[in-house]
């Protein structure tokens, strides 16, 4: 479960975020340092597969357009925050190709974050308000769980939300809208019992 620094004391900075624990993902956004633990298995299936469908036809133009650098936990560093989103996009225009630097200053045109019941909150609260102020083009809110995706574009004044699918819908959604997505291999597949 995410935990929030105390908030008498200082503003966070990366220092804090090099001295997070081991085996946890740090981030500081609006000047307090956010600690979670590596995401559970539907979190990162949903994230595993969804970049794989979106980096073959995107990054690598395999079956798609190409023409973005997808990729999978970046670390962005946009004014004084710090933020980890699950899987972030660039337009080559923009981002010909990826710095050999540990962290990216420029916002993504795309952002996808996967929610989960202890990370919901901060996805929607604290790092959607923080992409809009850097115009991210579109976020993604991927909910495994209740097996959803919810499609933000910016509008210039903040995020309108264009369209939430889910369950077995095959879908085109913006920016990508280039492909189909079969959503329902983001979600957890139903263990059987063997014995």
């Amino acid at each position: 479960m995410p935990m929030v620094a105390d908030p008498a004391r200082r503003q966070a900075s990366y220092d804090d975020v090099l001295r997070a624990p081991e085996h946890t993902l740090a981030e500081v956004l609006n000047g307090d340092l956010y600690t979670s633990p590596r995401p559970a298995g539907p979190h990162a299936e949903a994230a595993s597969v969804l970049g794989m469908d979106l980096g073959g036809a995107f990054h690598r133009g395999r079956g798609g357009p190409g023409g973005w650098i997808i990729l999978f936990e970046p670390e962005l560093h946009l004014a004084r925050d710090i933020l980890v989103p699950d899987l972030a996009g660039w337009l080559r225009s923009r981002l010909p190709a990826v710095p050999p630097t540990p962290f990216l200053d420029l916002a993504p045109d795309w952002a996808c974050e996967v929610v989960s019941p202890g990370s919901e909150r901060i996805d929607r609260e604290r790092k959607l308000p923080i992409y809009a102020r850097e115009h991210v083009s579109h976020v993604w809110l991927v909910d495994p769980l209740e097996r959803m995706i919810e499609v933000y574009r910016f509008d210039g004044d903040g995020y309108r939300l264009v369209v939430t699918r889910g369950g077995t819908d095959i879908v085109r959604l913006e920016p990508f809208g280039a492909m189909e997505l079969e959503l329902e291999a983001l979600w957890p597949t139903p263990t059987t019992d063997s014995r």
